[in-house]
């Protein structure tokens, strides 16, 4: 139990009271009465739970503490965090939030259980699954968080839909790469092991 695998948990353990900070707030909004530190320490618990990410990520890098239990829990935690929120703020709460189009949680979603099903598929014919982040997809997390935290900041200007069409272009292209880099993989493992005919 290293001290990133310690971060990365206590990041898993912030998501359920950021969501329940954003729950209780729209509630008592709804109610006429809102409750406005709770919606700065909702942002405030996803805010140091995605900065945390980094934090635990150099940890491992710089004092070696890289393992096998990280590398599971890190993702984990990030989708965790990503989807709770996505969800939260993709339902119609009134005029407590701005309402995110469907279309972006579908596509976020939908990208990320792609990639879980193809690594899966990879790694059951290879045996051997190394995963190469791209820039594009950093770039998307980054706009996906800056989208989700301007919505719960109420920032008018500029509108959260710079970022959040920013965030869906990005997802999109990285989406796409990340399967043509795995259809890519399969295809060298086919001609490596071809399958023997009768």
């Amino acid at each position: 139990m290293t001290l990133a695998n310690k971060i990365t948990i206590l990041r898993i353990l912030m998501i359920p009271v950021f969501v329940f900070l954003l729950i209780q707030y729209v509630r008592d909004y709804q109610r006429g009465t809102p409750v406005e530190w709770m919606r700065y320490a909702a942002v405030g618990v996803f805010v140091l739970a995605a900065v945390s990410d980094g934090v635990d990520g150099f940890i491992a890098r710089r004092f070696n503490q890289k393992s096998v239990l990280g590398a599971y829990l890190d993702p984990i935690a990030d989708k965790a965090l990503l989807i709770s929120a996505l969800v939260m703020l993709s339902r119609d709460h009134g005029e407590a939030f701005a309402q995110l189009p469907l279309w972006f949680p579908v596509l976020v979603i939908s990208r990320d259980a792609i990639l879980v099903v193809g690594t899966v598929l990879i790694y059951i014919v290879t045996q051997n699954m190394k995963v190469h982040p791209r820039m594009v997809g950093k770039a998307a997390t980054l706009f996906q968080m800056i989208t989700l935290g301007w919505v719960m900041l109420k920032i008018q200007q500029p509108p959260h839909q710079w970022f959040l069409y920013a965030a869906g272009i990005c997802t999109f292209v990285s989406g796409a790469w990340y399967f043509y880099d795995g259809v890519k993989l399969l295809n060298v493992a086919s001609q490596a092991h071809p399958v023997a005919k009768e």
